[in-house]
């Protein structure tokens, strides 16, 4: 059985493939390869991934990714991005 480390891993690798991470594309793929207990349905009935693995993929990630808010995707961090995990664009 894998742990929440090494889902996040292989989360950051599949966004080093291409730059982004769709969080819907992750879910359906965390769920196939690693196995529904990763993933849940949040409070508005949509596929999620787990808080451990998302703490994980943070600390891993915390440097040189952000989160993409209004396309819910992870993408490399650039140059021009303001301070902060999160951006709108």
């Amino acid at each position: 059985m894998a742990t929440p480390r090494e889902v996040a891993e292989w989360m950051r690798a599949e966004l080093g493939k291409v730059g982004e991470l769709y969080q819907d594309d992750a879910v359906g793929q965390l769920a196939d390869k690693f196995g529904p207990e990763f993933v849940y349905d949040n409070q508005n009935g949509n596929p999620a991934i787990s808080k451990d693995v998302l703490k994980e993929f943070a600390d891993l990630t915390k440097a040189d990714v952000v989160w993409a808010r209004s396309g819910r995707y992870w993408r490399q961090r650039q140059p021009d991005d303001d301070p902060g995990r999160q951006v709108d664009y």
